[in-house]
């Protein structure tokens, strides 16, 4: 778990994703479309993915670790929150806040 925690506060947005969930498409695919460079590690690929994969399990009280979504070094959670944020119109002032939306 500390291993995901120091990642993920290294950079403004970081994206714990697996390369063939749909919805992990979703979510980077939103995040570039806004012009944020993102962090995003792809599990799957990855030699200590599972490892990631039960942390962000336990951080995250799901039993799917991916897309997990962490800004400005806290995690924000999964599609639904970041999605739930992009629409009420909350995510882009995280963005900013994190440095990651320059406009």
């Amino acid at each position: 778990m500390d291993q995901v925690m120091s990642l993920a506060s290294k950079r403004a947005v970081v994206i714990f994703s697996a390369s063939t969930c749909c919805m992990c498409h979703t979510v980077k695919t939103l995040f570039s479309q806004m012009g944020v460079n993102a962090t995003v590690y792809e599990l799957d690929k990855e030699p200590w993915g599972r490892e990631m994969a039960s942390a962000l399990m336990q951080i995250l009280d799901r039993r799917s670790p991916t897309p997990a979504v962490f800004i400005a070094g806290r995690v924000i959670g999964t599609t639904e929150t970041v999605m739930t944020l992009h629409l009420t119109g909350k995510l882009v002032p995280l963005l900013r806040d994190a440095g990651a939306l320059w406009l």
